[in-house]
């Protein structure tokens, strides 16, 4: 078994928490509250059949590689806009709105379209710089994550899902 050093699986679970965050919660959330069920299944089939067959080339064979390139797109049109109220969910409950301003540009260092956003907001929050296998590193002028701010992404994770389910029973009231 391979060790690895503790700041990065500190690392690894933060930025995990805060791509799940926005992936997992804010963006069924978001599309069950603007298309109600329907929105939210479209949603979750999307992101299953984006796990399922990433980008078409090991979905065993050309004649599934429409599939895959099209759950990829429907995906990262669908997370879009969810990802990055989560960063700015995750900025804002984490206490850290001077950072608003850095997000774009921090999150575009990731290449996908929705998680270097809840990614970067969480390691802005923090203070943190998070690296990502072949994404690099988010907030490279962070201090390296210590056990205190594992903690601290949970909390703000805690606030962030439970003021984006407030939203979304808002909206279902309006």
């Amino acid at each position: 078994m391979r060790h690895v050093p503790a700041h990065q699986a500190r690392e690894a679970a933060i930025g995990c928490l805060a791509a799940q965050l926005g992936d997992a919660l804010v963006a069924p959330l978001f599309w069950f509250a603007l298309l109600g069920l329907p929105g939210a299944a479209l949603l979750r089939f999307a992101s299953t059949a984006h796990a399922l067959w990433g980008d078409g080339i090991h979905a065993g064979g050309q004649g599934w590689r429409w599939a895959g390139q099209w759950a990829a797109g429907a995906h990262a049109a669908l997370a879009w806009l969810p990802a990055r109220l989560t960063a700015v969910l995750i900025v804002l409950l984490g206490g850290a709105a001077r950072c608003l301003a850095q997000l774009p540009a921090q999150a575009r260092r990731n290449p996908g379209p929705d998680g270097g956003w809840p990614v970067a907001a969480m390691a802005l929050a923090l203070g943190v710089h998070l690296r990502q296998p072949g994404a690099g590193t988010l907030n490279a002028g962070g201090r390296p994550p210590a056990p205190a701010d594992t903690v601290r992404a949970c909390a703000i994770g805690s606030r962030t899902a439970l003021v984006a389910t407030l939203l979304a029973c808002g909206c279902g009231f309006l």
